[in-house]
């Protein structure tokens, strides 16, 4: 017993040799590349919505780059929930993948620089542009209707208080993702035990901030786009998107980094397959099942304050849309990726998390770009307002929606390869550890 005791700590020992556990040097050129395509991508979205090419208003363009900008958010936003509720369950098979978590979720340290520009706009008075209830005035002369159930959300729909909770959203998040990271971090070089305890012990309340400023952003950001639309189940629906962002991002990490030659006998199989289970798990089944269960409650009460939401979404080319979310973020991907040797397999592993994230993407343009008729009230019929906005088009294939996803997709990838390149790759004197490499699924 103490002769494989001993083998075990050799090997633990080889295979933390600093040159298997530092990033790569190919990679900071990966690193070049992301910031390239941070500058083009932004840049060249900037430019087709100043100019307005490809038939790209003003309203198009801020709401193509809110898509995008709540991707790169979720993907980080999805980094910190792994690291944290990895502490708050006490797990040590995920010690060895941690590190990328805590990466991405690093970013949300500088992520609101990429929400400036939605304050700029409002500085400007177009805040409108994007969320009509900042202009109460032209919404009443619009939508009288809209705007006397809008007018009662005052109190919490006003400029004011929606910068304010902003702030609090990313001061918390930038928090979290600062105290997580830089104790991991302090500890690779102290290797002092009780630093996973505090970690453990601020683990609850992070999870109680997490679940309050991620539920109240998705509705200041993406429900009040709809201002008299209402779902309790939102909060949880973008929680869900989140996840799955994270977790996809984490995979495409881990698996680059081993195809590049590092995390030797640290990164096995059996954590490819958890990091799937949990994808699965999360990105698809849980989404929807909160999809579904917002669905039905809001069809069985056919309250018309409610169901315009959706009816919107079932119209002209967003119809095949909701199609293309059904069996594109679940139905294919439920089958393809519930075979534990799909999981176990980098290569089919990562494919599965990028398809996730394609359709992730859809999923975000879907809740953000359609707008509620303003006449929805007039139709005694379904198929009346069918006929009428049939031909209503979804304009995804815009190339600024690619620009500006390429863009921040970019940034957040340059961020996470420089806070990689300045620490090891994995919390290598974390007491766990030892039994995160040794583990096996059951």
């Amino acid at each position: 017993m103490a002769h494989a005791d001993t083998h075990h700590a050799g090997g633990q020992h080889a295979a933390l040799a600093p040159a298997n556990i530092a990033l790569p040097a190919v990679a900071l050129n990966h690193r070049k590349l992301a910031i390239a395509v941070a500058v083009v991508g932004l840049g060249g979205g900037a430019a087709i919505g100043y100019t307005g090419a490809f038939g790209t208003d003003a309203h198009h363009f801020w709401r193509a780059y809110l898509v995008a900008f709540l991707f790169g958010l979720s993907m980080c936003l999805g980094g910190l929930f792994f690291t944290f509720i990895q502490h708050l369950t006490r797990a040590g098979w995920s010690v060895a993948v941690r590190r990328p978590a805590e990466a991405l979720a690093a970013n949300l340290r500088w992520i609101w620089i990429l929400f400036v520009p939605f304050a700029v706009l409002w500085f400007m008075g177009k805040g409108s542009t994007l969320w009509v209830w900042a202009d109460m005035e032209t919404l009443k002369a619009n939508n009288e209707a809209e705007y006397h159930i809008v007018h009662a959300k005052e109190p919490f729909l006003n400029a004011t208080f929606f910068w304010i909770r902003a702030a609090v959203y990313f001061g918390v998040w930038a928090l979290l993702g600062t105290f997580f990271l830089s104790n991991s971090v302090r500890q690779d070089a102290s290797g002092d035990r009780a630093i996973s305890a505090r970690m453990q012990k601020w683990a609850g309340p992070a999870a109680i901030l997490f679940g309050l400023t991620v539920t109240f952003a998705a509705f200041d950001w993406i429900m009040s786009l709809s201002p008299a639309w209402f779902s309790t189940m939102f909060g949880v629906y973008f929680f869900c998107g989140c996840a799955l962002a994270g977790f996809a991002g984490m995979i495409l990490i881990t698996v680059r980094l081993t195809h590049l030659g590092a995390l030797k006998g640290i990164v096995t199989r059996e954590h490819f397959q958890d990091m799937g289970k949990l994808l699965w798990a999360f990105g698809i089944v849980f989404w929807a099942y909160i999809g579904f269960s917002q669905y039905m409650l809001i069809w069985y009460a056919n309250i018309p304050e409610e169901t315009g939401w959706f009816l919107a979404r079932q119209v002209g080319g967003w119809a095949d849309l909701s199609w293309a979310l059904l069996f594109g973020h679940f139905v294919i991907p439920f089958v393809a990726l519930i075979s534990k040797w799909v999981k176990r397999a980098p290569l089919t592993l990562a494919l599965g998390a990028v398809w996730m994230l394609c359709f992730h993407y859809v999923d975000l343009y879907w809740l953000v770009m359609p707008e509620i008729p303003h006449d929805l009230a007039s139709f005694e019929k379904y198929s009346q307002l069918a006929d009428k906005y049939a031909d209503t088009p979804t304009h995804f294939a815009n190339p600024v929606n690619f620009l500006l996803l390429a863009g921040v997709i970019g940034a957040v990838a340059a961020g996470t390869i420089g806070t990689l390149s300045r620490i090891a790759l994995v919390p290598a004197k974390d007491p766990r550890l030892g039994e995160s490499m040794r583990f096996e699924n059951m």
